[in-house]
C-alpha cells in the first residue's frame, strides 16, 4: 500500500482517537526518588523540502515528504548525552499539569519552532526514564503551518526533519545493545540516512517510533537479528 500525506495525517488522528498503550521495559532499575516531570513532543509533518531517498519511499511505501522532527542532544547534557531525541523537557511551575504546554515549550527553546503552527492531536501514556527519573508524557502532533528550526546550541547540536519513510526502510531497522551495570537491554532502534549523520535512534525514541508505527500498521517487517550496539 502506497500512502498519501492525507492518508497518513488521518490515520494518525484516528489512532489518538482512539487511544492506545505501549508496552515499555525500563532499560534500568527504576529509582526510588522523586521524579521529575517532563514532556517530549511527537510531531509529524510534511514541510520539508528534503524528501526521503527514492529507496527508502519505495521500501516502504509512504510518502517521500511525511517526517518527524528529532534533535541530538548536547554532548553535555546530563542525561541522554548525545543521543537522537524527540524535543522536550521538564515540566515548570507556569506549564500547570498540562504535558502539552510542556512539550511545546521545550520544542521552542531547542529547535526555534513557531508553536502556533502546532497542533497537538493528543498525549500517551506516561512512562518513567530509569536513567534520568523522570515520569515522561510523549505528545503527539500535526505540524500545519511550516517554521524554520535550527538547534539552540545548548540543549541540542542537531535538528533534524528525518523522513517516516526512510526510518521504516527495512534496510534501515535493527536492534539496538545497551550493555550498563552488567546487564544488557535491548530495544528497536532506527539508523538514520547518511546525510542525517547515520546517527542510531534507540532507548526512549526508538520504542516511542516503533510503537507508534506498528500501531498504525505503517511498519513494514524487518530483520530483529541485525544488532546496532550503542553506548550509555
Amino acid at each position: 500500500m502506497h500512502r498519501t500525506v492525507a492518508d497518513a495525517e488521518r490515520e494518525l488522528r484516528e489512532l489518538m482517537r482512539r487511544g492506545f498503550s505501549f508496552p515499555f521495559d525500563p532499560q534500568g532499575a527504576l529509582s526510588d526518588r522523586p521524579l521529575r516531570h517532563s514532556a517530549v513532543l511527537i510531531l509529524f509533518g510534511a514541510l520539508d523540502r528534503t524528501e526521503a531517498s527514492p529507496a527508502g519511499a519505495a521500501a516502504s511505501g509512504m510518502p517521500p515528504e511525511l517526517d518527524v522532527l528529532l534533535i541530538r542532544r548536547a554532548t553535555g547534557m546530563r542525561h541522554h548525552a548525545g543521543e537522537i531525541a524527540f524535543p522536550g523537557g521538564g515540566a515548570e511551575p507556569e506549564d500547570g499539569d498540562d504535558p502539552a504546554r510542556t512539550a511545546l515549550r521545550e520544542a521552542v527553546e531547542e529547535t526555534g519552532l513557531v508553536p502556533e503552527g502546532v497542533e497537538v492531536l493528543g498525549s500517551l501514556q506516561r512512562v518513567h526514564i530509569p536513567v534520568s527519573n523522570n515520569l515522561v508524557t510523549p505528545v503527539v502532533g500535526w505540524w500545519r503551518l511550516p517554521s524554520d528550526v535550527a538547534a539552540d546550541r545548548t540543549e541540542s547540536v542537531d535538528v533534524f526533519r528525518a523522513p517516516v519513510a526512510e526510518l521504516l526502510d527495512p534496510a534501515a531497522r535493527g536492534t539496538s545493545v545497551l550493555r550498563r551495570g552488567g546487564s544488557t537491554f535491548r530495544g528497536p532502534a532506527f539508523q538514520l540516512h547518511d546525510r542525517l549523520g547515520g546517527h542510531v535512534v534507540w532507548g526512549f525514541t526508538g520504542i516511542l517510533l516503533s510503537a507508534l508505527f506498528e500501531e498504525l500498521g505503517w511498519a513494514a517487517p524487518w530483520d530483529a537479528r541485525r544488532l546496532l550496539p550503542v553506548s550509555p
